[in-house]
């Protein structure tokens, strides 16, 4: 198992740091946070199709064929641990090397949105609920464990359905 589970959380990690990378490159220079944030989740969801084939990968090679729902997700959860370390780690690497004004960027995009939509009143609360945030943000812990959260309940979802996909009771001895 740790085979197929070191082999397939490396590929998924590579995939979902290359990807992050891929969107930095294309949409970079780019204030459109709307697209950012869909081929982000993408991303992440492309990365995890690793999860799939990792199990499968044990069921077949490994485990003869067989699979139960919890075996699946054991290996699937342990495939998304590695992806959801992986990611968070580079996410800080990202913010304090590649991109250090990102927050700042990202924060002045969304107050500028809000304030053509929202009462002044209701902009000054918004901004500072959104001063507070940014504050945690730029906590590298912090950071991490959000950006690791993300991938981990998404990768999470994907270990279900792929263990429910997978399964295989062993055949009955013929007798």
């Amino acid at each position: 198992m740790k085979k197929v589970v070191l082999r397939f959380g490396l590929i998924s990690s590579i995939t979902i740091v290359l990807l992050f990378l891929l969107s930095w490159i294309l949409f970079g220079s780019q204030n459109n946070y709307t697209v950012k944030e869909i081929f982000g989740y993408a991303s992440m969801v492309i990365a995890l199709v690793f999860v799939f084939f990792g199990i499968k990968q044990y069921r077949d090679s490994v485990n003869h064929g067989r699979l139960s729902f919890g075996k699946g997700l054991q290996v699937g959860i342990l495939i998304v641990l590695m992806a959801s370390i992986a990611f968070g780690l580079f996410d800080i690497f990202y913010l304090k090397v590649l991109n250090p004004g990102f927050l700042d960027q990202y924060f002045n995009f969304q107050i500028a949105q809000m304030q053509q939509s929202l009462p002044p009143a209701e902009v000054e609360s918004k901004r500072k609920e959104m001063e507070a945030a940014k504050a945690m943000m730029e906590n590298p812990v912090v950071n991490f464990l959000l950006m690791f959260a993300t991938v981990f309940i998404i990768g999470v979802i994907v270990s279900v359905i792929s263990s429910l996909i997978l399964m295989r009771k062993p055949k009955p001895a013929i007798q």
